[in-house]
């Protein structure tokens, strides 16, 4: 792909060999910052990275949840680039589909060490390695199951839920050096959410009140503004990236 001149910029980008991910890192090599991409296939990551361009992307194959992963994936940034000044936790999962009422335990805690505490640790790690002294922003991605009632996908959503108030305590922490914003999408066409709609896509879509689902590039030009200089006087704050779908609820 074509970029831009070197920003001077590095970003991790968590969860980026496909979808949502790889969307956002696609949006930040292609203004010129260099990335750190993580997921857990490595053979998916190592072909995301070729596509994005190797000579400013280099990848990290672990799991998201894994406190090794986690500081391995900062360490290399540091060591390939000198710098992260950027954050942005992508990752995360939804295993189960059914009533809250009969939710494994099991699975709602990997639901949450995933979505939840991978995020938190991967704060930590970019944290103590750069942001602290040097300053830097977060982008947590949510989702719109973390504002309103999501049936049937319950942990996901009180996950997404955490999420965000993960980054108001984040932003209000790490201030005035470090900014975290959250991004909530609805539906975007990503291999992760393909039971939401394949199928039925012109179906699914007919709800919004712009006729279509999401598409990558629209969370990757939105988390890219968050993370840049124009966005500077903006942090705790959840940004809502739905296609309209929520001004349903105010039409008769």
């Amino acid at each position: 792909m074509t970029s831009q001149p070197d920003s001077g910029r590095v970003a991790l980008v968590t969860g980026a060999s496909r979808g949502i991910g790889y969307g956002i890192a696609e949006a930040l090599v292609a203004r010129g910052d260099r990335v750190t991409i993580t997921g857990r296939n490595e053979d998916a990551l190592k072909e995301a990275v070729e596509r994005l361009g190797s000579d400013r992307v280099i990848g990290v194959a672990g799991k998201a949840h894994d406190e090794a992963h986690q500081a391995e994936a900062v360490a290399r940034t540091m060591k390939a680039f000198g710098r992260v000044d950027y954050l942005v936790n992508n990752a995360g999962t939804n295993p189960v589909f059914g009533p809250i009422a009969e939710l494994d335990l099991g699975v709602a805690r990997k639901v949450f060490e995933t979505n939840v505490v991978s995020a938190l640790g991967f704060a930590q790690q970019t944290y103590k390695a750069w942001q602290k002294e040097h300053g830097g922003a977060i982008v947590n991605i949510a989702s719109v199951s973390g504002i309103n009632a999501s049936p049937f996908i319950g942990a996901y959503g009180i996950s997404k839920a955490a999420m965000i108030n993960l980054t108001v305590q984040l932003a209000a922490e790490m201030a005035p050096g470090v900014r975290a914003n959250a991004i909530a999408p609805a539906v975007v066409k990503t291999k992760f959410a393909a039971a939401l709609y394949e199928g039925r896509e012109e179906e699914a879509a007919a709800a919004y009140p712009l006729k279509r689902l999401g598409v990558p590039e629209d969370i990757g030009g939105a988390a890219a503004f968050l993370l840049s200089d124009a966005a500077g006087w903006i942090t705790g704050q959840t940004l809502v990236i739905d296609g309209g779908i929520q001004l349903n609820a105010f039409v008769g």
